[in-house]
């Protein structure tokens, strides 16, 4: 029974494996990491200059890279169900630290002070 019971589980677990079907339009990985660092940057922009309207900020970071909304929002939780998210979001946070060395002292800082967030890689 309990060889029956495990092989069942098994076939379950198996079936699960995959949460979400890939969308049609999935964005690759490389992609997906660059468009989260200038997500980052364009936040981090907006300590420095008032006003500034993030929303505008990310229709023209994913149209510079000619991705839809939708795609990315679909594609974004693909990679969130597939397990996949962790690795595109440290490549992004590379993007941002070869693009922004001093970032590194900053982020160092924020761990500091959250102890909650995930120690930094580099």
């Amino acid at each position: 029974m309990r060889k029956i019971s495990f092989l069942l589980f098994s076939l379950l677990m198996m079936a699960c494996s995959e949460l979400i079907n890939e969308p049609k339009n999935l964005v690759p990985k490389d992609r997906m990491a660059e468009v989260l660092a200038e997500f980052a940057m364009n936040e981090q922009l907006n300590l420095v200059v008032e006003n500034i309207n993030l929303d505008n900020a990310t229709r023209y970071t994913l149209q510079q890279n000619k991705i839809k909304g939708n795609d990315f929002v679909e594609s974004y939780k693909f990679y969130t169900a597939s397990g996949d998210i962790e690795k595109i979001i440290e490549n992004a946070q590379e993007i941002v630290l070869t693009k922004d060395p001093a970032s590194k002292i900053y982020i160092e800082k924020k761990l500091k002070e959250n102890k909650n967030l995930p120690a930094f890689a580099k």
